[in-house]
């Protein structure tokens, strides 16, 4: 049973499933091991580059009228602490003159450069701000639908927020901070004078350099942490910028997405291998059905059909066996049946052969008496051994009556063979055959005076019937001198004949020994004698009765022989004359009388 799982198509899919689900699974983990932090980091860095080129863009549109970037800044620092202090004022006082407005930053930008600590909790304070006065975040006005571009300020804390960019602004030429980053501002200014100043890191890797700015990584050895960080100068040339992003949080990511895969692919194997072993028994159970129905049919079992009615391949298979095991049956039982005919013809000619040469033993042993006969007493007459008239008469009289023999047994296979190859067809014509008995014994009336036999024949009027009246002489002839040439006893003939349905039965029956059991179904073949000696008592040649036999198979009759007490009685069977009026006797056939 193992060997037979091992081997099964559902076990390789089983195994290939398997197989390419891990591999599947670790090729995502050893991706994810080797190439997304490289991946993120890159996307971090275009993501920085975004952002430079995005305030870049900005503080060249917000400086066309001569303005410094720290005045705008210190401004719209102002705006948003004014907007949350006073969330009541009107939106008209945005409509100030340019010189309230122009004092308005002047004073503001001291304040706020004082107050840049102040920034991280200016979101918080923006956006009540923004709610009271009835503005979203990104600038746009609820009630009027406007949108409105985003500040400096907005754009530079909406990339720190979305994307953990700390930004730190500074005047190249005062060396002040414009705009800073929470706790780590001053930090962060030192870093970036130092590196203006061309003292970096001692594990810095340059990721892009542009014509204003670069992109690295650095090791900060005070939080012993990593940190992609661009810095240089905007295109006002006046401002210094510094970004930094930690890359811890990158390496957090990689490690929980490398878990959360691991666990997922996990779940979806075990999932997977029991999907797949349910589809693989359904895919499989039909070809195991099949594989059964093949070996049936292997053992020639026609009866095995497929019953299934599915319309995919393997139904169509199912259906293929079916009309195979149908032409199989078909294709089989013909050659069972060529087989049997051919077995037929080889018995055939395995019986013809050995009757050919039984044939050819029995015409040498009968010819063979008499042609030695023939020969001995004409060497006699020549040697002149028979001078007185007497014994030449005698010696004369034998070979003629040697050569008469010799004669009528030539003449008996001539006249066998032409009835068994058909060319002595029977001549059908309406007689008496009461008439034919009568003429028979009265011709050989000197014979059967000489063999001492007393004949009862007694027929009732005339008895019609169709057949060869030449044939069924002969016929006659033979049964009536066998029936003399094996009485005994009281040495009684007696000829009858019966009427048995349209046909009409000839009985010839003489007072004798019974012919053995054994020995009656051969009384019909050639040269068969019941005497095993083959003497020539009777003078008989055993052809007689094989003659009788063909005569009768020529005519589409039947005979037979029965043995009676104290007797045999050989029968024949001829077609009744249909114009004769109908007979009243009934007939009580016994066993064996007609076949």
């Amino acid at each position: 049973m193992k060997d037979s799982w091992r081997h099964s198509i559902r076990h390789r899919i089983m195994l290939i499933f398997v197989g390419l689900m891990t591999a599947v699974l670790l090729s995502v983990w050893a991706i994810n091991n080797w190439w997304l932090e490289k991946y993120y980091i890159d996307e971090k860095r275009k993501e920085m580059e975004a952002a430079y080129e995005e305030i870049d863009a900005a503080v060249l549109d917000k400086t066309q009228d001569g303005e410094s970037i720290g005045q705008v800044i210190a401004w719209e620092l102002q705006k948003e602490w004014d907007t949350w202090s006073h969330p009541q004022k009107q939106e008209g006082e945005d409509g100030k003159d340019a010189g309230e407005v122009g004092i308005g930053r002047k004073e503001a930008r001291a304040r706020a450069a004082d107050e840049s600590w102040m920034e991280p909790e200016m979101s918080e304070e923006k956006e009540a701000g923004d709610e009271a006065s009835g503005r979203t975040g990104n600038g746009e006005s609820k009630e009027s639908g406007e949108v409105k571009k985003p500040t400096m300020v907005e754009l530079i804390r909406d990339y720190g927020d979305k994307n953990n960019i700390n930004m730190v602004l500074i005047d190249s030429n005062t060396g002040a901070m414009i705009l800073g980053a929470g706790r780590d501002s001053d930090y962060l200014v030192q870093k970036v004078k130092r590196y203006v100043l061309g003292i970096g890191g001692k594990h810095t890797v340059t990721l892009k350099k542009h014509e204003n700015y670069v992109v690295e990584t650095n090791f900060d050895s005070r939080s012993s942490s990593s940190y992609m960080e661009s810095w240089g100068f905007l295109s006002d040339n006046r401002t210094l910028f510094i970004m930094s992003m930690p890359l811890a949080s990158i390496r957090e990511s990689v490690e929980l997405t490398n878990r959360f895969t691991t666990y997922v692919g996990l779940v979806a194997l075990m999932l997977g291998s029991i999907l797949m072993y349910f589809v693989t028994k359904r895919v499989t159970n039909p070809l195991l059905r099949l594989a059964a129905l093949s070996e049936r049919m292997s053992e020639l079992d026609f009866d095995a059909k497929y019953e299934e009615d599915f319309q995919d391949e393997i139904g169509v298979l199912g259906r293929s066996m079916n009309t195979l095991s149908d032409k199989l049956r078909e294709t089989i039982g013909a050659l069972k049946d060529a087989n049997r005919q051919l077995q037929h013809d080889i018995e055939e000619k395995i019986q013809v052969d050995e009757m050919r040469k039984e044939f050819i033993a029995n015409v040498s042993h009968e010819l063979k008496t008499p042609i030695a006969l023939i020969q001995g007493y004409a060497e006699g007459l020549g040697e002149g051994m028979c001078e007185d008239k007497e014994s030449r008469d005698y010696y004369c009289e034998v070979i003629v009556d040697e050569a008469g023999k010799m004669n009528k047994m030539v003449k008996q296979l001539l006249t066998l063979s032409a009835l068994e190859f058909g060319s002595d067809t029977p001549m059908p014509e309406r007689f008496d055959i009461h008439e034919l008995i009568r003429d028979l014994l009265n011709a050989s009336k000197i014979l059967i005076e000489q063999k001492h036999a007393e004949v009862n024949f007694e027929p009732e009027g005339p008895r019609y019937v169709v057949a060869d009246e030449f044939k069924i002489e002969e016929v006659m002839t033979n049964y009536l001198n066998n029936a003399m040439n094996h009485l005994d006893g009281e040495r009684r003939i007696r000829i009858c004949t019966d009427i048995w349905q349209d046909r009409v039965i000839v009985r010839v029956y003489n007072t004798g020994n019974p012919i053995p059991k054994e020995d009656i179904p051969n009384l019909w073949t050639k040269f068969y004698k019941v005497d095993k000696a083959r003497t020539r008592a009777y003078g008989g040649s055993g052809i007689g009765l094989s003659i009788v036999k063909a005569i009768m198979d020529a005519h589409h009759q039947s005979c037979g022989v029965n043995n009676r007490e104290d007797g045999v009685e050989f029968w024949f069977t001829l077609e009744r004359w249909q114009k004769e009026g109908k007979d009243t006797m009934t007939l009580s056939i016994e066993d064996n009388a007609v076949e």
